[in-house]
């Protein structure tokens, strides 16, 4: 859904957003300028502010892309999973090791928004915690048909071990760092089982 900020979309918008988040992804959000966005997109200034107010509001463009492309991934590997909330919960570990062995591996976008804008009221910082935030309530929705007692805290510990994952799999180049988090996440899920 197109934010407040953003005109419908166009051809040269989804070219500036496409360039931006490979720009992004690549050197930082600071440290790439407009300048070097527009340049490699090929379009004028004007394009840029036709159809975003800021260059926080392309930045949340770009991280949104990512996330309807994240999801979309996730979808496949999910209902490849059947229908078993473990099974699809275990199947998330193994997409992110897959993306983790991609060249397109650069670490999360959304951790560095946040990081780059860290307070709560900058436009990245919100779009990078909407994301995670509806991962964490997809991993709520799996705990809960797993029918664990605590669904909640037992959400919010695979997180933290998505989390790390990701951390140490970008900062060690330790793609296995997936499937070191999913036997962590299959520990905890036979705990709250047990309770």
């Amino acid at each position: 859904m197109a934010r407040a900020t953003e005109k419908p979309t166009s051809a040269k918008r989804d070219h500036l957003v496409d360039t931006a988040l490979e720009l992004f992804t690549e050197g930082g959000y600071h440290a790439v300028g407009i300048d070097t966005v527009l340049a490699r997109a090929g379009v004028a200034k004007m394009t840029l502010y036709n159809h975003f107010a800021s260059k926080e509001d392309l930045i949340v463009a770009a991280l949104d892309r990512m996330a309807g492309q994240s999801a979309l991934g996730l979808e496949k590997a999910l209902a490849a999973a059947g229908d078993d909330p473990k099974a699809k919960l275990m199947a998330m570990f193994d997409s992110m090791e897959t993306w983790f062995r991609s060249k397109e591996f650069r670490g999360c976008i959304y951790i560095k928004a946040a990081g780059e804008y860290p307070k709560k009221k900058d436009k990245p910082h919100q779009a990078a915690l909407a994301f995670k935030q509806a991962r964490l309530e997809l991993l709520r929705e799996l705990c809960r048909k797993m029918g664990v007692k605590d669904a909640d805290t037992l959400a919010w510990q695979i997180a933290m071990q998505m989390e790390g994952a990701i951390v140490v799999a970008f900062m060690h180049a330790r793609p296995e760092a997936a499937q070191d988090a999913k036997a962590a996440a299959a520990t905890l899920i036979a705990a709250a089982r047990r309770t």
